[in-house]
Parts: C-alpha cells; structure tokens; sequence
C-alpha cells in the first residue's frame, strides 16, 4: 500500500503541473471571450485543433515507447540517447518540409500563411521537449516536471495579458518607439501565437542541460522496436485526436461559411466548462503511467490496477456532479461575454465524455503491459470513426449539439470495448459494483440537478452532499489505507 501512497503523491505534483497551469489559462477564456468575437474565438480553436492533431503526428509514439523501453532494457542511456536523435531529426524535417509548404497549407485549410509560420514553430518546439519531460517523469523527479510545464504556462499567460489588455493602452500612452514598434491594431491572434512561441522556446532552454548529458548514440535495431511499438499509439494518438479536437475543424467545414466560426467560438468556450475533468483525468493519467509498467511484473499487479481504477471513477464520479452541479456559476466566471452561452447544452455531454476517457485510460493498462498496443490503436480507430460518423450525419442538422453527442458515444464505446477486450487478454478484477454504482449514480444525480433542477441549489447541493457521503461510506477503509500506509 507504501507504493499507491507514493502514486497518489506523484499523481498530485503532476495534478499541480497539469491542472494548476491549466487553471491559470483558464483566466485566457474570459480574456479571449471579452476581448475577441465569436468568430475569431472559432478561428483561434480551429488552429488549435489543428496543433493537437500534429503534436500527435510529431510525438509518432515515442513517448510512450520512451517509457516502455526504459523500464524494459537495461542500457537505459542508449534508450535516452535513441529517442532523442529520432525527434531531433523528425522535428527538424518537419521544420524544413512544413516551410517549404507553408503557402500551399494556407490555400488548403484557408488560414492564413502567418498563423501557419507561428503554428510551425510551436509544433516543432514542442516535439524536442518530449523526451526530457518524459525523461523527467521516468526518473521520478514530478516537481521539476511541474515547476516548468507551470512555468510554460504562466509566461503564456502573463505575455496574452501583456499583448491583448496592458499593450494597446501602454502605447497609446507612450510615445516612446519601442511600445509603438511592436504593437500593431488588430493583431490580436499573431500576439495570442507568439505568446505560445516565446513560452515554448523558453521551456526547451531550461531544458537544454538534458541535451548536454546524453552521448548521441544511436541503436538501429532499438529504434525499430521502438518504433513496432509506438506505432499503433501514433494511430491511437490520432484517433484521439479526431474524438477530442477534429469537430471544431469538421463544425468549419460542414456549417453554413456565414455562421460556421462563431459557432465554434460559442462551442469551443463552453467545451472549456468540462476542462475540470480532463484536467483530473490527465493529471492521474500522468502519474499512473510510469507507475502501471514499474508495477507490470508484481504477482498482485491486477488487483493493484483494479484499485487504481476504482479510486479514479470514485473520484471522477465527485467531479462530474461537482460541475454540472454549480455549472451557471462557473460560466459567469469564464464566460463572462453571455454571447457565448448559447452552447451551454453542451457541457453535461462533454463531462461525461471526458470522465468515460479517464476510466477508459485506466483500463487501457492490459494493451500496454503485455504489449499489445495495436488494440489500443483498433479501439482508438473505432471511437474516431464513431466521432466522424456522427459529426457527418448530424452536425448540419443539429450544428455542435452533434458534436457533443459524437464526443461521449466515442468515448463511451471506447470504454466499454477496452473492458472487454482486456477481461479476455488480461483479467483485472475490477469491483464492477461499485465502479458501476459510482458511475451511474452520478449521472442520474447530474441529470436531475442540470435538466429538472437547475439553478434550484437546495436541490442540487443536497444530491451532492448525498452523493459524496455515499463515496465516503463505501470507500473510507481504502482511503485510509491509503492514506495511513497501512
């Protein structure tokens, strides 16, 4: 029990790296939501969305593999050093072809060749800091992992508020040069890109130590069972890149041009309400990662992993009532601009998406410790063409409300077949009635406070309340375990 205290411990240093950052940006939505229309809010998320599926493509895998192999082989700094040549080398192709591209992109995807330059840059940063954070959290060291992914964050977030609210007033106060040489009116989404730009490069300088340490030597062989390993997570990466971010890309395609964007600014907004729980779902994800391959050869790794996995439903369980339960309150927080309040509908259905991804996560366990992460790439495969599927029916009839319901339906397939599929290669025994009581349980009480009782706070606080002594009761002997180290 010595080893899931020091779990939930590593799992609340990589909480704060994840989470605290996160809700620092969270300060971004109302900043973005005042400041910028609907429709290049839309125009912001789309670009966004497009980042996130190539931050999957240049990753190919190889984190995960990173992992993988670091715990498997025993030449550890010949694992270090082969990861790190092969995304120094794929990172700098991608520069090279993605510039030498850069306005055929913009005629494709019809966004404009300087936010493609800004994307490139961002894209291609990101990619070398893949392997020292992995490294990072392979070696155990969460609190430099999190004071610089906080770090990134709060420099992004200090140089948006600098470049959208403190910049335009500072220089038309000034008639000094250099406030008037770099601001420039209606400039809004470069500064929001450049903030990202300057944020990442400064994550990769703190990291450059790690890049002196390394001998630069290169397994061909290693590389290619890295790569027979990582592969099948870079289509399951992609799959879940569609399920998470492709609708905002697909809702830009498939609406009418007139009211396409402004209807991904209002979708993307409320999208950030269920941020909550993919932050907790992230942040556990995180630090149980490194912990389920360091624990794959104990003989009670099963009934370890079964722990793990009901601790997190209890816990997601908690969270999604918790927001659905004050959601009106926290919109006028973070959204401050009621413009955007027209996809509120859309929330409930984003959070239960989001807690299915989390217990989907944990059950993904039995494809990676024995190996098989094709499984996890046909599961993934299947969840996208869920998502595109629906997207495509629907969306013109029933705009983002199609979204959301193709978000939680991959989802929640993608759960349901990861259970089965892992029962049948390796058996976990889950306690599927409590894992089931939670779940089910918090989505009547989230109905019922959301749909029939909104707003009535007697009503919604008392489900909760009932619903947190229900957690307590059945739980309260592991916890303590947990907790005392008993």
């Amino acid at each position: 029990m010595g080893s899931l205290k020091k779990l939930f411990q590593q799992t609340f240093i990589y909480g704060l790296a994840t989470v605290l950052p996160r809700m620092l940006s969270f300060i971004l939505v109302p900043l973005y939501t005042d400041i910028l229309p609907k429709k290049e809010y839309g125009e912001v998320s789309i670009i966004f969305s497009w980042i996130i599926l190539f931050n999957v493509i240049l990753a190919y895998g190889m984190e995960t593999a990173f992992f993988r192999f670091f715990h498997k082989e025993n030449d550890k700094k010949l694992v270090i050093s082969t990861a790190t040549v092969s995304l120094i080398i794929s990172s700098l192709l991608f520069l090279v072809l993605a510039f030498s591209l850069k306005d055929h992109l913009a005629n494709w995807s019809g966004i404009k060749a300087e936010y493609i330059s800004y994307t490139i840059w961002v894209l291609a940063l990101d990619a070398l800091v893949i392997i020292p954070f992995a490294w990072l959290r392979a070696n155990q060291r969460p609190m430099r992992y999190a004071i610089i992914k906080i770090l990134n964050v709060a420099v992004n977030l200090g140089l948006n508020v600098f470049f959208l609210m403190m910049l335009p007033e500072l220089a038309s106060e000034s008639s000094g040069d250099f406030l008037n040489l770099i601001y420039q009116p209606n400039f809004e989404l470069s500064y929001i890109f450049i903030s990202m730009i300057i944020a990442s490069a400064m994550s990769l300088l703190i990291l450059i130590p790690f890049y002196f340490k390394i001998n630069y030597s290169f397994s061909k062989n290693l590389w290619k069972e890295m790569l027979k390993y990582s592969y099948p997570v870079l289509f399951a990466g992609i799959a879940f890149a569609i399920n998470e971010s492709f609708d905002r890309i697909l809702l830009g395609w498939l609406l009418p041009s007139n009211i396409a964007e402004s209807a991904v600014g209002a979708y993307a907004a409320c999208y950030k309400l269920a941020m909550f729980m993919t932050l907790f779902a992230t942040a556990f994800r995180m630090g149980v990662e490194p912990f389920f391959f360091s624990k794959a050869t104990d003989d009670n790794a099963p009934e370890t992993y079964a722990l793990i996995t009901r601790c997190f439903v209890a816990f997601g369980a908690v969270i999604l009532l918790t927001v659905i339960t004050f959601l009106d309150l926290l919109k006028e927080l973070l959204i401050r601009n009621s413009d955007y309040w027209e996809a509120m509908k859309i929330v409930p259905f984003i959070l239960l998406a989001n807690f299915c991804m989390g217990i989907y996560h944990n059950l993904s366990v039995w494809y990676k410790v024995t190996d098989r992460t094709k499984m996890g790439a046909y599961i993934s495969t299947i969840g996208a063409v869920v998502t595109l599927g629906i997207n495509f029916a629907l969306i013109p009839t029933m705009s983002y409300m199609a979204s959301a319901i193709a978000t939680v339906s991959a989802y929640g397939i993608m759960m349901f077949l990861s259970y089965y599929l892992g029962q049948k290669y390796y058996p976990i025994p889950y306690n599927l009635k409590k894992i089931s009581l939670y779940f089910i349980v918090s989505i009547i009480f989230s109905g019922v406070s959301f749909y029939i009782f909104r707003n009535n706070y007697f009503v919604g606080i008392g489900l909760w309340l009932a619903f947190i002594i229900l957690i307590y009761t059945q739980e309260k002997t592991a916890l303590r375990k947990i907790i005392l180290r008993t």
